[in-house]
């Protein structure tokens, strides 16, 4: 194309983002709604188009550009499980219809009538109150989607917190329908004083609130899903649905077992999370690890604290131990982790 004596270069239009172009070929849902869609992780010095001493441009500075947990290229991270918010509500529309025809089914059979005092006192003690724990997890979730480096880790921690309404909102449906089936045991009433004051809990309490005070984003991500989700899954929940097993909760038990499922799909990318962080700057294997370390003095408390609550299962508090050790042998971290 000719314009007097200069020429005029025409520009091809891209067959995709410009930041996927590299890919050389089509890019998938995945990739053009989750990768690189942060607007404030361009400028580290200020994160947000704001004056840097602003408090939030202070906050990202420190706690997430100044994390101990490093990576030259964040926006590299994938999901394996590349869900996105379409995907994500296809998976678990089919999660929530079963819990459902649980509920429902469960329900028609007055399996409430069915249960025995003890274990109903135990349902009042150990499952009802779990409600502030779900939300405990939801808020420390919400904070790794605020702080995360990258729109695929911030992603990831965003469809946890949702998983972690969905069964909040389970624990209090729950909750009503034992108050209606089962009068007298303190259901809807007495949850917030178990959670407050109880000694099942307390040990609990502490690891959330530390977990929820750990700003460095490296620290909070190892603290919440390295440690603490590991141990409320294997200490807390499968603990749980043992004992219900035992003591002819099988609604409860399967309650727990779809649960779960959320709960392998977290260690998945926070799997990923760990190879891609070492992968990427073999310090944080050692940075990893000293923090898991550090926090799993308090998941051994908490597990212990629960699980003296529950009949009929004397072995699992050892167990569930085991199990999140095993968890963390798995992310390869070598000497770091014992």
């Amino acid at each position: 194309m000719q314009h007097k004596d200069h020429e005029i270069e025409v520009l091809k239009p891209l067959k995709t983002w410009s930041h996927l172009a590299g890919a050389r070929r089509r890019s998938s849902e995945y990739e053009i709604v989750s990768v690189d869609t942060l607007y404030n992780v361009d400028n580290p010095e200020r994160p947000l188009e704001l004056d840097t001493n602003v408090h939030m441009n202070r906050w990202y500075r420190k706690y997430r550009e100044g994390s101990a947990l490093k990576h030259g290229d964040w926006k590299g991270f994938r999901d394996p499980d590349e869900l996105v918010y379409r995907t994500y509500n296809m998976l678990q529309h089919g999660q929530e219809t079963y819990v459902d025809g649980l509920l429902d089914e469960h329900d028609e059979l007055d399996h409430d009538d069915g249960l025995t005092d003890q274990w109903v006192e135990t349902l009042s003690l150990a499952y009802t109150p779990m409600r502030y724990l779900m939300h405990t997890l939801q808020m420390c979730s919400g904070y790794l989607t605020l702080m995360a480096p990258a729109s695929t880790i911030v992603n990831c921690a965003a469809l946890q917190m949702g998983d972690q309404l969905r069964w909040l909102s389970r624990v209090a449906y729950r909750s009503a329908e034992l108050k209606r089936n089962r009068p007298g045991f303190g259901f809807g009433e007495d949850e917030r004083g178990h959670w407050e004051d109880h000694k099942t809990w307390q040990p609990t309490r502490e690891m959330m609130e530390k977990v929820l005070i750990a700003y460095d984003w490296g620290e909070t991500f190892v603290a919440l899903n390295l440690v603490a989700k590991p141990a409320i899954d294997e200490g807390f929940l499968r603990t749980l649905g043992k004992s219900a097993r035992r003591n002819n909760d099988l609604l409860l038990a399967m309650l727990l077992d779809a649960q779960l499922r959320d709960s392998d799909r977290s260690r998945r990318w926070s799997s990923a999370v760990v190879k891609y962080a070492v992968d990427g700057d073999q310090k944080n294997r050692a940075t990893i690890g000293a923090w898991i370390a550090k926090w799993m003095p308090l998941a051994d408390a908490a597990i212990d604290a629960y699980c003296a609550t529950l009949p009929d299962v004397p072995e699992v508090a050892a167990e569930a131990k085991a199990a999140v050790r095993e968890f963390h042998e798995g992310l390869k971290l070598g000497q770091w982790v014992r």
